[in-house]
């Protein structure tokens, strides 16, 4: 559960904030922002000296797993330093807090971007082409000089089920999940070498904020990695095939390889690997009928294409 002292803040924090990133501004509004996850998340509404309305977003970060906030709020800040850098629609960061000295616990703040997330889309294969398209785009950034001393290991952070010798209860528990550990527990050291890349590693509908007919951001970069662009082709594949959009699913690997010039060598493993995420909280996600149904078919399509992979390799 969120600490309320976090769910809210306060004035006197938006005031302080507001002298060191604009100084002269008026605070207008602070409100938390829907969707508020893996952090705290408030927009801080101004008007500068010039009595122009503007809007911040403060993202504090909750204590989650084995990560140090403060290390968080510097691998997200510099990541989203790095994509604008490189032509990717993303928010602005403007201030770091990586102590929490201003915003009591670590954090960054950055522009607000108009937009708002689709995630039941009216035209499904467009939609899919463009979220594809652009994270190719992502994936193309010459990563020479990436903030590596930052970056995650994307193939060890989407393996995290692995990091025991033994299939973790969640997986037991779930129909599929023996066969899936199993699997990628194999597969894993006999991965296919691929050049890394900037992987998001969340890289879903949720994290994408579109104006129109276009993608005017992708959040969410606290997790930022190198590694296999296929994690993040694969798990936006699934999110897909939940939302019972196979189409777009198969149209996002289409448009996705078009645009990136070559096939994914990886892709099975790593959706085989993105399947362990609901399994971990099922409830609300793959609970019920037809998403259970849809994940079952999503693991054996994974499993079938790593086979094939497999087989041709041998």
């Amino acid at each position: 559960m969120n600490n309320p002292d976090y769910n809210t803040l306060s004035t006197e924090t938006a005031q302080k904030l507001l002298k060191k990133i604009s100084p002269g501004s008026q605070l207008m509004d602070i409100h938390l922002a829907p969707g508020s996850y893996s952090n705290f998340t408030h927009f801080v509404t101004a008007r500068d000296s010039g009595n122009t309305e503007f809007q911040l977003v403060v993202r504090r970060y909750q204590a989650f797993g084995h990560y140090d906030r403060g290390q968080k709020a510097r691998r997200e800040f510099a990541a989203l330093q790095f994509v604008c850098q490189n032509g990717i629609p993303a928010p602005q960061p403007l201030y770091l807090d990586d102590t929490g000295d201003l915003l009591g616990i670590p954090g960054i703040v950055t522009h607000y971007v108009p937009g708002a997330q689709i995630e039941s889309p009216a035209e499904p294969v467009a939609w899919a082409r463009a979220l594809a398209v652009t994270l190719a785009r992502i994936h193309a950034i010459p990563c020479e000089l990436a903030p590596r001393n930052l970056l995650l290991d994307a193939n060890t952070e989407a393996t995290w089920f692995l990091h025991s010798d033994r299939i973790p209860d969640f997986m037991q528990a779930h129909p599929d999940g023996e066969r899936v550990w199993q699997a990628v527990r194999r597969g894993f050291p006999r991965l296919e070498p691929v050049p890394p890349t900037l992987v998001h590693v969340d890289y879903w509908p949720g994290n994408i904020l579109w104006d129109g007919d276009q993608i005017s951001a992708v959040v969410d970069w606290e997790e930022a990695a190198l590694g296999d662009p296929a994690i993040d082709v694969a798990y936006c594949r699934m999110d897909m095939a939940l939302k019972g959009l196979p189409k777009a699913a198969d149209e996002f690997l289409h448009a996705y390889e078009a645009a990136a010039g070559h096939p994914l060598a990886n892709l099975g493993i790593w959706e085989l690997a993105a399947a362990a995420r609901p399994m971990f909280t099922p409830q609300g996600w793959i609970s019920e009928s037809p998403q259970k149904e849809f994940f079952s078919h999503f693991v054996a399509q994974a499993e079938q294409k790593y086979v094939s992979r497999r087989n041709e390799n041998e």
